[in-house]
């Protein structure tokens, strides 16, 4: 990267700068979860990599700043992880996961003392996982429904207001309302112990093969989709048709299941 960045680098690399690489770092993340979720190991390596270099990258952008450099970044983490680890560099005892993770969120809120607690919480995270995140921290300090019961009376009651506001026509109620079901939602689904970005991901990963299979029908039946300008038999074709081969995908998966 300091050849990259220096005179006689390249002319790209030299333009950027933290602001334009921010896409490149949330891109590179993806495409590690992408590869995770694939169980691909070989694309996982080579998405490492790519995200190693954004870290490698900034890195020398603050070197070249007189901020810091790589080596402080990786010294920064190696104490953090001893410093929040006594059960393992110390004498800290702790029988099991769960109370490591109380330790753990012990030992950083004494790090983070005066420090707002939902502070931690990146606002650029994706809307589902960032609601889920805050529902936790808020929840350890009690501010939580007891069991399930109470939030997903809390969905009901939202979407009553959103519903409501539905028969208002004002688009600024109703916006608000959709969120609050959607808030109200991602924590039902932390008392049931799903993670709600998971949850979604996998739904549009099924609506996706679903529908998939309704084009390759449409395709093989009709010659492909319609125009919905026309009035001749190239128009879109009817929502029952189109129902018929979407039943079929679901029959389909439920037979490969069993």
């Amino acid at each position: 990267m300091q050849r990259l960045l220096g005179p006689d680098g390249c002319p790209w690399d030299r333009e950027q700068s933290f602001e334009t690489l921010r896409r490149y770092v949330l891109e590179e993340a993806c495409e590690v979860i992408d590869a995770i979720d694939g169980k691909d190991r070989h694309q996982l390596r080579e998405e490492l990599g790519d995200l190693a270099l954004q870290i490698v990258f900034q890195a020398e952008l603050a070197r070249s700043e007189g901020a810091f450099a790589i080596d402080d970044v990786i010294a920064a983490i190696v104490d953090k992880l001893v410093h929040r680890h006594p059960h393992v560099f110390g004498d800290v005892k702790a029988e099991d996961a769960k109370e490591v993770l109380a330790n753990w969120e012990k030992i950083k809120a004494e790090e983070k003392k005066g420090r707002p607690i939902l502070a931690g919480v990146p606002r650029s995270l994706p809307a589902l996982t960032r609601a889920q995140r805050i529902g936790e921290k808020v929840s350890r300090v009690g501010f939580d429904w007891d069991d399930a019961k109470g939030s997903r009376a809390k969905v009901s009651e939202e979407i009553g207001e959103l519903e409501r506001a539905i028969a208002s026509g004002e688009k600024a109620a109703i916006e608000e309302e959709f969120g609050d079901v959607l808030f109200a939602l991602v924590n039902l689904a932390r008392h049931i112990d799903v993670d709600a970005e998971s949850a979604l991901r996998a739904t549009i990963d099924k609506f996706t093969r679903r529908f998939g299979h309704v084009e390759r029908r449409v395709q093989e039946q009709h010659g492909g989709w319609g125009d919905p300008r026309s009035n001749g038999s190239q128009a879109n074709l009817p929502l029952a048709t189109l129902d018929v081969y979407w039943e079929e995908a679901k029959a389909a998966e439920a037979k490969v299941e069993k």
